[in-house]
């Protein structure tokens, strides 16, 4: 395999950012590669915001992973600063190679060096392998998700 890189998204990787988040059934039902006009929108949100940071990883120039860390300041514990790991992708034909550890490890490592205090992430019920990997990681299931559709 050839090196990785791990930088932040380009207008011109959307393409591949949004085939990767509908390459799955969850993902099948709420995304719609064939209109990037909404990604590409929110892109353009994200690249404004200094506490959003979207990145890809990139193997012999093809994008093959991607995940959203967003650095959250907050007053409970004791004024901590926590990050959310949020839409974690990975190409079919990377999985399993190390490649999701690699993208999990430079979000832990990102927020180590924008002081966060705590890294956490929620992962769909019905994805189990997810969790598996999100354990072998050190991330323990501690608390119960809600979330409201708007």
């Amino acid at each position: 395999m050839g090196d990785l890189e791990i930088r932040s998204v380009e207008a011109n990787d959307v393409p591949a950012i949004v085939a990767m988040l509908a390459d799955d059934p969850l993902g099948a039902q709420r995304e719609s590669p064939d209109d990037l006009t909404p990604y590409l929108a929110a892109l353009e949100r994200l690249a404004a915001d200094p506490n959003q940071h979207l990145v890809v990883a990139v193997r012999d120039g093809r994008v093959v992973g991607t995940l959203q860390l967003t650095i959250i300041p907050g007053l409970s514990r004791r004024g901590a600063t926590r990050s959310i790991i949020e839409g974690v992708r990975i190409h079919a034909d990377e999985r399993g190679s190390g490649l999701g550890t690699q993208l999990i490890e430079w979000a832990i490592d990102e927020s180590r060096r924008q002081d966060c205090q705590l890294v956490q992430l929620t992962s769909d019920k019905t994805r189990t392998d997810a969790h598996r990997f999100y354990e072998r990681l050190g991330f323990t299931a501690s608390h119960m998700g809600f979330k409201l559709q708007l």
